[in-house]
Formats: structure tokens, C-alpha cells, sequence
């Protein structure tokens, strides 16, 4: 299974190289960029997918010339698993960005940007199956230069520009900490080969441990190192933004994972800071999202959200497993898993889908929108299930992943004594609150964009898109609600990848997951009896009907004879009862013009802008006092060639007296 994996990949590197060569045929470049790109990630959705159900863990080592370790490849249950909706999302964004991309030719260098495509999905695998630090981060300064170039296709605009920087500036900040953690492994191993990491000690462990947290969680959104993703998101083309907030974001996940299996025992403390990361992201993600009027950039907080989700299974997981309950170690890793396939399925149909929203209206600003649900039916509908899938409705995908985090947060809080219990409890009203923002922010999205009547021409004449771009939303639509009707089989899937991160047999996590499995059947069986209810009193209609002339008529309405745009909610006096709640973390900036005098005759606003508020009270003074800082280094560069030489000549001075001193016996 790895030697096809690896073929997947070749066969990506090779559809960059041909896209790049077919430049100047936009159509041909496309054809061969999608093309690759589906043909590489269906071999390694097979290749997973025979790994989950059964196969043995494969690993490939060839010698090479670069230092500490070799090439060194792997295929486990745990690698299996993420590579699985990264395959998976990433085919079926290619061949969505096939035809979404044509409105761009002649306009934007196509084979570019497919070039950047395959190097990106070729780059997320190759981080996931590398079993060597320097092949890691090889892999991983890939996937951030192509992530880059692809969010700054548009460069022409200056809110992309500075979008794109902002996502290369804060990945490597990050990378910054992994190659430190690296190092220090380095230090203490002797080598990068991951197979080779012997027992680590507590306090060194523990500081890797933060590190991998801030240089991998920097990847995956952790709050506050979040700021790159409602920025990059809305940026890049839509099916870019797909696959970076399904499956690339993981990435980081699965790289966390990876390295807490090799630090050794965990500790306690652990757990407490992921369910930390996990509580704030959460809820902030939500409340973010509930306060914006992009619909891109309100996903691209829900993301943030989501990560929170999986960092609290995270956190209860480590804890279950220092507490010795198998139990709540086997819910919080499998619900934790389990909501990285979820996030991936319905994360991603809702950029499609948003990205066929701008497609056919011509924009993305909600206020802007309406109505779309008459003239976007399949586009509408698929939207409709993403967004109770992401908000934990029964039946869908989302709701398995969360109620086994739930039910471990729970099971933590009464059966576990002391802080255990404290962060059971505090999981369980995280999710609580989590749930209920998403809500409101999803209940404000669909309504404002699909709902009432076109608040502009454009959006009056919004049209689905071609079957290229509908097929994807469609299936991953199916998806949710396929997953959710077969949870019990889906939850049985997690016991090899949970058996890699816990030192447990995989017939004993099997023995767990069929306990959780029996609890789902109530639920599918439920769900079950509902839709067959529903399609029951849909068929009494059709047969009561049937024969007869039905038509409409106008009722007695109290003067709502013709509605219109004006009578409608906007997507800031929806939300404004809640973003008030919170003006104090939220920092809305709300303009006003109320209705003046008894009788008023002049027209009335509302209108709120939210910004990140980490980003202008942390991040971006930070920055500017290293940007002062900077300046006022400005005097040692003199533009003489000759100083620069000297500069140069002194350092090879000063570290060869040092490399001497420190090689004295």
C-alpha cells in the first residue's frame, strides 16, 4: 500500500509539471491538472482505505546523502486516516476547480495555478506518511509555499496581497517552532528518523510538547494563532479555500497526534492545555462567526470552531488515558478522529457551495444576497445539510463526532474524581455553548442568503452552476447524511487508528467502540422512522392530490401582500442580540442611523463591522513594534559592499573561535 501511495503522489508531481508546461492552453493545462490530480488521489484513497479495513502497516527506508536519518516513509492506521478525507476532498475539489476556474482564462495563468494545486495535495500526503524530521519538514515548507501561491492567485488586489502575506508570515512562525522541536530531538537522539526517538524525560518531553503545540497548532487554527485563516480563506479560489480548511488545517492535527505517540507518557497538564485551546477556540470561532457578513470568512471562523471541537476530544483523551479510564481515552481520541473525517466531508461542501454562491450571484457578502434558494435549489439544499451537519444535528456526520466528545466529557465529569471531573464538565458546557452559536450563526447564514427575496439584481439572477461543480457538493452532501445513517459501522472504523496513539490492543478499543455502536443504533434507528414518516405523509399528499387542480391564491396577510428585500432581516440586526451579548470580547464597530420624529420620513441603517480582535490588539502591535525596531537598525545597512563583506567576514570569525573552544577536550 505505501508503493501506491508514493505512486499517488508521483502521479500529482508529474500533473504539476504537465499543467506548467500546458500553460499557454488554459483548457489542456486545466484538463491536466484536475486530471492528475483526481487520478494521484483516488490511488491513495485506496491505498487508505485498504489500510483502515485490514491491511499491515508498510514503511519504505532508502539511504540519502543528507544528514541524520534517511528517507523514510510509512503507512500505519493513524496515517491511513487522515489520508483518507485528505484524498478524498482534494480529487473532488479538482475536479470542482475545473470548471470554476475557467472564468479566469486568458485573465490568470491556469497551469500555474494547477501547478501549485498538485504540489500542495503531493506535499499534505508526503507530511503525513514522512517517518524523518528533515523529509517532514521538507514536505511541510512545501505545503506552505503552495498554500501561499494559491491563496495570492488573485495578486492583482491589494486585500489579497496582504491576505496572502499574513498566511506566510504566521505559517512560518510556526515553522519556526517545529524546526526548534526537531533540533532539540535532534539533540537528544542523534537522529531525525522518527522510529528512532528513544524515552524522553519528563521536563524535555513537556517542552516539546509546547512547541509542537504552537508550531503545529499555528497550522491547524488554534486560537490565537487563528488570524491567518479568516484572512487566507476568502482569498483563495473556492475550492482552494476547501481543501485548506478540510484537510490542510488537519495536517497540523495529525502532526500533534504523531508526536505526542513519540514524547512518551503523557502528563496530566496536557490535557488540561488542549481542553484550554479547545474551550477558546470553540466558542470564539462561533462567536466570530456569528458576527460576520462574508460567507467565506463566517467558514472560515467555523473552522477555527471545529479545531476547538477536536483539540477538547484531544484533551480528554490525554486525560483519559493518565486517569487509566479506557473508556474516556477511546471517546476523546475516537470523537476527536472521528470529527477531523466529519469536519473534512461538510467543511469542505460548505466552501463549494459558497464558492457556487459567488459563482452564480456574482458575491459573497450576505446583505447582498436572498432569495437564492428559488434559483439555487440543489445549491441550496446541500448548503442546508452542511449546515446542520456542522452544527451537530441529528441525523448527520456531525452530530457522531460530537456526541462521542460529549458523551466523554460526561462520562469524565461522573465517574472520574477531582480535575478529571473538572474537565469533563467544562467539555460538556463547552460543546453546549459551541453548538448553540453555531446555530444562530448558521440559522443567520441560510436565511439571509437562500431565504426571502433578492436584495440585488445580481442576486436575482443567480444561476446553479455546471454539473462539474454541483457533482462534488452533491456527493459530499451524501456524505453527511451517509456517515450519520451508518454511524455504527463509521465508529467501528476508528479502532486502528485509535490503537496507534493508545498503548491498547486493537480488539480491545474494538470492544469499546461496539458498546458506543449499540447507543448509535437508537439513534440511526430513530432517524430512520422519521424519514420514513416524512416520506409517508409526502406520499398521503401526492395520492390525495392526485387528480385534482391545485393552485395558489393570495390569503388574507395583513398587508405582507408583496414582501421585499426591506422587510427582511440583514445579517447584522439578526445577529445583533447576540454580538451585543458579547460586545466585549467581540469589539463590534456599529453604525446607526435610527429613525428620527413620529412620522420619519428619512430612510434608517444599521450596519456593524467585526474584526479579529487578536489580530488588532495583538498581533498587529507586535508586529509594528518589530517593524520600529527594525527601522532603527537601518544605520548598519550603508549599501557599501565592502561593510557588508566585512559583516560577513567577522561572523566566519567569531563561530570559528567558538567551534574551537567548544571542541577543546
Amino acid at each position: 500500500m505505501i508503493l501506491l501511495t508514493l505512486a499517488g503522489v508521483v502521479v500529482l508531481v508529474a500533473g504539476a509539471g504537465l499543467a506548467l508546461l500546458l500553460d499557454r492552453r488554459p483548457k489542456w493545462a486545466s484538463f491536466a491538472g484536475a486530471g492528475m490530480a483526481m487520478l494521484g488521489c483516488a490511488a491513495v484513497f485506496a491505498a487508505s482505505f485498504r489500510m483502515l479495513i485490514g491491511g499491515d502497516a508498510e514503511a519504505i527506508r532508502w539511504p540519502w546523502s543528507m544528514p541524520l536519518g534517511a528517507f523514510s516513509v510509512a503507512l500505519d492506521p493513524l496515517s491511513a486516516f487522515f489520508l483518507l478525507p485528505i484524498a478524498a476532498l482534494t480529487g473532488l475539489a479538482a475536479l470542482y476547480g475545473a470548471e470554476y476556474l475557467q472564468s479566469w482564462t486568458g485573465r490568470k495563468s491556469l497551469g500555474m495555478a494547477w501547478f501549485w494545486y498538485n504540489l500542495l495535495a503531493a506535499a499534505m500526503i508526503l507530511a503525513v506518511i514522512a517517518r524523518n524530521g528533515l523529509l517532514f519538514l521538507a514536505a511541510w515548507e512545501m505545503m506552505a509555499l503552495a498554500s501561499f501561491f494559491l491563496v495570492a492567485f488573485e495578486d492583482e488586489q491589494e486585500r489579497v496581497r496582504e491576505a496572502a502575506w499574513t498566511y506566510f508570515i504566521a505559517t512560518h512562525l510556526g515553522t519556526a517552532f517545529v524546526v526548534a522541536l526537531f533540533a532539540l530531538l535532534a539533540a537528544q537522539t542523534g537522529t531525525l528518523d522518527f522510529d528512532a526517538f528513544g524515552p524522553i524525560s519528563a521536563p524535555t518531553s513537556g517542552l516539546l510538547f509546547i512547541l509542537a503545540v504552537i508550531g503545529f497548532g499555528a497550522k491547524a487554527g488554534f486560537v490565537p494563532l487563528h488570524v491567518w485563516l479568516p484572512e487566507a480563506h476568502p482569498a483563495a479560489p473556492s475550492h482552494v479555500s476547501a481543501v485548506m480548511s478540510g484537510v490542510m488545517i488537519k495536517t497540523g492535527i495529525y502532526a500533534l497526534l504523531r508526536m505526542m505517540t513519540l514524547l512518551g507518557e503523557p502528563q496530566p497538564w496536557w490535557g488540561w492545555t488542549l481542553i484550554a485551546i479547545g474551550l477558546a477556540s470553540g466558542v470564539l470561532g462561533a462567536l466570530f462567526a456569528l458576527a460576520q457578513h462574508d460567507l467565506k470568512r463566517l467558514l472560515a471562523y467555523c473552522s477555527v470552531e471545529n479545531i476547538g471541537i477536536i483539540a477538547l476530544g484531544l484533551g480528554l483523551g490525554v486525560l483519559g488515558y493518565t486517569a487509566r479510564s479506557p473508556l474516556l481515552a477511546i471517546l476523546g481520541f475516537g470523537g476527536a478522529l472521528l470529527h477531523v473525517l466529519n469536519h473534512a466531508i461538510f467543511k469542505g461542501l460548505l466552501f463549494l457551495a459558497a464558492g457556487a454562491v459567488a459563482h452564480g450571484a456574482g458575491t459573497r457578502e450576505m446583505d447582498r444576497l436572498g432569495g437564492l434558494l428559488k434559483r439555487m435549489p440543489w445549491t441550496g439544499a446541500a448548503f442546508a445539510v452542511g449546515a446542520a451537519a456542522i452544527c451537530g444535528l441529528p441525523p448527520l456526520n456531525g452530530f457522531v463526532s460530537e456526541y462521542l466528545v460529549f458523551f466523554g466529557g460526561f462520562l469524565g465529569g461522573v465517574s472520574i474524581s477531582g480535575h478529571f471531573a473538572t474537565a469533563g464538565f467544562l467539555a460538556v458546557a463547552a460543546l453546549a455553548l459551541i453548538g448553540g452559536l453555531a446555530l444562530a450563526a448558521f440559522t443567520k447564514a441560510f436565511g439571509i442568503i437562500f431565504l426571502g427575496e433578492a436584495r440585488t439584481e445580481a442576486a436575482g439572477r443567480a444561476h446553479e452552476p455546471g454539473m462539474a461543480m454541483r457533482f462534488p457538493i452533491c456527493l459530499l452532501a451524501g456524505a453527511c447524511l451517509l456517515i450519520g445513517f451508518f454511524a455504527p459501522v463509521t465508529v467501528l472504523l476508528l479502532a486502528r487508528p485509535i490503537a496507534a496513539i493508545l498503548p491498547m490492543g486493537e480488539h480491545a478499543v474494538d470492544g469499546y467502540l461496539l458498546a458506543m455502536a449499540a447507543q448509535l443504533r437508537w439513534f440511526v434507528l430513530l432517524a430512520a422512522v422519521l424519514a420514513a414518516l416524512l416520506a409517508a405523509l409526502a406520499l398521503l399528499r401526492s395520492g390525495l392530490l392526485a387528480g385534482r387542480s391545485v393552485t395558489e391564491r393570495g390569503t388574507w396577510d395583513c398587508g405582507y401582500a408583496r414582501p421585499t428585500a426591506r422587510m427582511q432581516y440583514t445579517a447584522s440586526s439578526f445577529a445583533q442580540p447576540l454580538v451585543d451579548l458579547f460586545r466585549a470580547v467581540l469589539r463590534t464597530r456599529r453604525s446607526l442611523d435610527a429613525p428620527q420624529g413620529t412620522l420619519p420620513t428619512k430612510s434608517a441603517s444599521l450596519s456593524t463591522a467585526t474584526g479579529d480582535t487578536f489580530t488588532h490588539k495583538l498581533f498587529r502591535p507586535a508586529f509594528g513594534g518589530v517593524t520600529r525596531l527594525m527601522e532603527r537598525m537601518r544605520g548598519v545597512q550603508h549599501g557599501r559592499v565592502q561593510l557588508y563583506v566585512l559583516y560577513v567576514a567577522l561572523t566566519l570569525v567569531a563561530l570559528l573561535v567558538w567551534r574551537l573552544g567548544v571542541a577543546r577536550p
